[in-house]
């Protein structure tokens, strides 16, 4: 096993999650306190959506040299089903997820001393526009299927490899604004889970959906991928 891959997970989920959610954080303060003009839901989508995007960006040019940068459990069981990574490296990359994000939820608690607004996920009243259960496990299930689908895409052939951090995030900019007012944008299980665990309550009741649901659309991802995608780029 190589160690140094895992450790890149880690230290790449942990960019992530702490941008991504202290931007949450951040900007929903923002928009709370200043008078801005338009909705504050609008404003504060786009400057999570960009926050999110612009961490991927980083943690893949920092470390996707030694890991490939999954970041996100629904990428890696994806990659297991499409055949490019072994079951060990799969459970190792997994593990070192979900102690980045939880590592980096625990970074947000530092800097805010506090666990009440950690950029967790939900529905139903934890969701803006009030989303159902079943429909936010059908937005997270399409988001994540799209998300990964690119992922999937702009890794397969080396010569994209100096453009496939751009494009992930900016496919993760656009997943992003489209699901934040439904779930909060999930489409990570570690991303939702390590905010979750240490928030409590109504987030790590809710957790499960966030976990479940990207893996079911990474899998599908992969399936379309490997029967769909990949045998025209082979040809």
């Amino acid at each position: 096993m190589n160690f140094r891959k895992y450790v890149a997970e880690f230290v790449g989920t942990l960019i992530l999650v702490t941008l991504g959610c202290g931007t949450v954080v951040g900007a929903n303060t923002l928009v709370g306190q200043v008078k801005l003009e338009g909705s504050p839901l609008a404003v504060s989508s786009v400057i999570i959506a960009l926050a999110f995007g612009i961490s991927i960006i980083i943690a893949a040019y920092s470390v996707g040299n030694v890991s490939g940068a999954h970041l996100n459990p629904a990428v890696s069981l994806a990659m297991l089903i499409d055949g490019r990574m072994s079951v060990a490296d799969f459970v190792g990359y997994v593990v070192a997820q979900v102690l980045g994000a939880t590592a980096a939820a625990g970074l947000l608690v530092a800097f805010t001393g506090s666990n009440a607004s950690l950029g967790t996920n939900g529905y139903g009243d934890a969701s803006a526009l009030h989303t159902g259960m079943g429909q936010a496990f059908l937005v997270e299930t399409v988001l994540t299927f799209f998300f990964v689908l690119v992922i999937l895409g702009v890794t397969a052939k080396a010569e994209y490899s100096k453009i496939a951090g751009l494009v992930i995030g900016v496919s993760l900019m656009a997943i992003v604004l489209t699901g934040l007012p439904f779930t909060g944008t999930s489409v990570n299980p570690a991303r939702s889970l390590g905010p979750a665990l240490l928030a409590g309550g109504e987030a790590l009741s809710q957790v499960w959906l966030f976990i479940v649901a990207p893996l079911v659309g990474g899998a599908l991802a992969a399936c379309v991928h490997r029967f769909l995608v990949r045998p025209a780029l082979e040809a």
